[in-house]
């Protein structure tokens, strides 16, 4: 089949978009809280809305993408999220947040679960695995790149002279809510995706025996599964992990060390800026070691470096947080994969449920938020060792019927193809 570099190129513009929008809200915290007066559990809240939305479509999305196919699922999912971004912007109040948050949210888990076959198709089979990375590098920098854009709509809107952005948005954002004028972009960004996509040509996509979403009974029946159980768990963990310092850390920085939220901002940035550079050692490591082996060794350079972040003094935190991002790097990748790859059939549904433990990233924020206000929030945040934890376990009892190909396996595989066979 002829490649269509057009749609991998609009794939790879959807992650940016996916990743811009997903991971600004630990930027955003320490405004939000300011601005809504809010508590440390309602904070909370505001990353539950969003990625509950993954527990509630990740599943029903794969049966929407095989009915409705992908092209008008993500016109539907670009749809959502404009309205979400849309009805903040106009009416910028918490309540309206939770709501417009858990519609994005939507639309985010419904282009997930679309644009991964579609990459496979445009891109071409063989190619699947390096546009595969290069799409998760794409996503790392995209996060990178939202809290400096919101750092310089914050700066240009506060002051004092007149300026471009402030002739844009004047009258549009309350002068004491300048974050929010990021919705408003984000609105825009929205509609424009709906109009590049109406007007794109997309190639049809056969989906594989075991990548095509089962019935609600096949999902039912997985849940049976002890090992579905145990990599849903770990999923939930380690979204759990990545979004509980990254939400987390800008106000843990303010709280703690009297570091600017424009500054924690930065450090959020770069926290999904390393995250991107340790992708690129990750997939090095596992050409050369057992990924379980990898998988321990991340778990244990994060949880150093997550110790020596909340421990340690304000230069050692500017440096710990981000190499947290580092460390983290792999592990989603390395989970998902074992969980797949620990389960002979029914590799499609396995994903939905896997892409619906992304709701870890929601429920474990609320409790670090109820932990903080009753504890304080150095000690809401020592919950994340407990899930780094459990993502550790993995790579002591995960048995996956397949083992990552590594330099030295290859070798062995071609000595024992070479060797004779014996009469």
């Amino acid at each position: 089949m002829k490649r269509n570099y057009y749609i991998v190129i609009l794939i790879f513009l959807t992650f940016f978009v996916i990743s811009f929008i997903t991971n600004i809200l630990g930027a955003l915290n320490p405004d939000v809280i300011q601005s809504f007066d809010l508590s440390l559990t309602l904070a909370g809240l505001l990353p539950f809305a969003f990625f509950i939305a993954y527990g509630v479509m990740s599943i029903p999305a794969g049966m929407l993408v095989e009915k409705y196919k992908e092209k008008a699922t993500m016109l539907a999912a670009f749809v959502v999220a404009f309205v979400g971004a849309l009805l903040f912007s106009l009416f910028p109040h918490y309540l309206v947040f939770l709501l417009s948050l858990f519609l994005m949210g939507l639309g985010m888990a419904m282009l997930q679960v679309a644009i991964n076959p579609l990459l496979r198709v445009s891109g071409g089979e063989e190619h699947f695995a390096f546009n595969s990375v290069l799409a998760q590098l794409i996503f790392g920098g995209a996060s990178f790149i939202a809290p400096i854009f919101l750092t310089y709509l914050i700066t240009r809107l506060g002051s004092g002279g007149d300026n471009t952005v402030k002739a844009i948005f004047s009258g549009l954002v309350p002068p004491s809510l300048h974050w929010t004028s990021l919705y408003w972009v984000f609105a825009l960004i929205f509609l424009a995706m709906v109009a590049i996509i109406w007007l794109s040509n997309f190639p049809a996509v056969e989906r594989k025996e075991d990548e095509i979403a089962g019935t609600w009974e096949t999902h039912k029946n997985l849940f049976k599964r002890k090992t579905v159980i145990l990599f849903f768990i770990g999923i939930f963990a380690y979204v759990g992990t990545e979004q509980g310092v990254s939400y987390w850390l800008s106000k843990f920085l303010q709280t703690y060390h009297g570091i600017d939220p424009l500054v924690g901002a930065d450090i959020v940035g770069r926290f999904w800026g390393m995250m991107a550079i340790g992708g690129i050692l990750g997939l090095i490591l596992l050409k050369l070691f057992d990924s379980r082996k990898v998988l321990v060794g991340a778990v244990v350079l994060a949880a150093t470096f997550l110790s020596i972040a909340l421990f340690g003094s304000r230069s050692m935190a500017l440096f710990a947080f981000p190499m947290v991002g580092f460390s983290l790097s792999v592990q989603w990748p390395i989970v998902f994969s074992l969980g797949l790859n620990s389960l002979e059939s029914h590799h499609g549904s396995f994903a939905g449920i896997l892409c619906t433990a992304i709701i870890g990233g929601a429920i474990i924020q609320v409790i670090i938020g109820w932990l903080g206000d009753m504890l304080g929030l150095r000690i809401g945040m020592l919950f994340i060792y407990l899930t780094l934890a459990y993502i550790f376990s993995i790579g002591i009892w995960a048995r996956p019927i397949i083992n990552n190909e590594t330099i030295s396996s290859k070798k062995k595989l071609k000595k024992a193809e070479a060797a004779p066979a014996v009469e």
